[in-house]
């Protein structure tokens, strides 16, 4: 079994081979500029780590992998341009280092780069994993929708969250795995069991985030603390504190959300304040648990002996901070 660290090494170095040697430059440079930005690339690492499970030498299968990872970053660029912002893993984003317009059309190149790498498996799985791939890429489309129109909803319970950020964020863990399971010649079963594992996984450590945006370090975080309560943002935190609290509470919350002006630092410190009354991260944190345990049983499931699943548990584990 191939160490995850030994992986990630794989998986930049054949980013930084991937050739652009189409024209014009000033559409392919862009992208290039997106995939060298760094990353934890966990999408190809638990690609491969998936097909590790069934076959040695995962970097068989690394050109897929990396089509997946361009996937993820074309995502992300147009992300950026949503909602504007100026710098990505601590560089200018595109549309603001060139243009919304170049922003837009590498973007869409990106994307068909993307399916382009993908389809560099070998023919006989070839239909299963575009089919996947494509399912997975309409999905996402569909939780940023959601996403989007949470934002002008103030009625959003914690079913509907829970499903967009499956689509949003889960569902492509799930395809990574899913995918490396294929090409490994897994049974449908197993294939089947990862795919699960991966949505769970998924959901633990994007409430993880949630949790970490309230009550993270900023220097472990990568970013300012509050973001997520200065936007109004709907997270499973917000939905469920207005569900719970009281009517003074509620009322608090409401006039912070409500609020036009107001002082950044007091606004995150007065919802936080609230959250901790209300008991907001500790359901959270039961939560993210729940999601993380069911994950680990349908990871105990897939018919591969135990000390083949050691990496891919380790590296799970160290996703979501944990010991064992």
């Amino acid at each position: 079994m191939i160490k995850s660290d030994e992986i990630l090494r794989i998986v930049n170095e054949g980013l930084e081979a991937l050739p652009y040697d189409r024209r014009p430059m000033s559409l392919y440079e862009p992208i290039r500029y997106v995939l060298s930005l760094g990353g934890k690339r966990i999408r190809p690492v638990l690609m491969l780590l998936g097909y590790n499970l069934f076959k040695e030498h995962p970097e068989d299968i690394l050109m897929p992998a990396l089509g997946l990872e361009t996937y993820h970053n074309y995502t992300l660029l147009h992300d950026d341009l949503m909602d504007n912002a100026d710098m990505r893993r601590g560089h200018e984003t595109v549309h603001k280092k060139w243009d919304a317009n170049t922003a837009i059309l590498s973007g869409d190149s990106m994307l068909v780069l993307a399916y382009q790498r993908m389809a560099q498996c070998d023919a006989a799985h070839l239909p299963q994993v575009l089919s996947l791939f494509t399912e997975t890429a309409l999905e996402i489309g569909e939780g940023q929708q959601y996403d989007m129109d949470f934002e002008t909803r103030s009625d959003v319970t914690e079913d509907e969250y829970i499903e967009m950020i499956r689509l949003k964020t889960s569902v492509l863990l799930a395809c990574a795995l899913k995918i490396g399971a294929i090409l490994g010649d897994a049974t449908p079963e197993d294939a089947d069991l990862l795919y699960q594992f991966g949505e769970k996984i998924g959901l633990a450590f994007q409430l993880q985030d949630d949790l970490l945006d309230v009550y993270g370090d900023p220097k472990v975080f990568g970013k300012a603390i509050g973001g997520d309560i200065t936007s109004n943002k709907k997270t499973y935190m917000l939905i469920n504190a207005v569900n719970r609290a009281n009517p003074e509470q509620r009322a608090e919350l409401m006039r912070w959300i409500e609020a036009k002006n107001f002082n950044r630092q007091e606004k995150v410190a007065a919802v936080t304040r609230l959250y901790d009354e209300i008991g907001i991260r500790r359901l959270c944190e039961e939560k993210i648990n729940f999601y993380f345990e069911q994950g680990k049983l349908l990871l105990e499931q897939v018919n591969v002996p135990s000390e083949r699943k050691a990496e891919l548990r380790l590296y799970t584990n160290n996703m979501m901070h944990r010991e064992k």
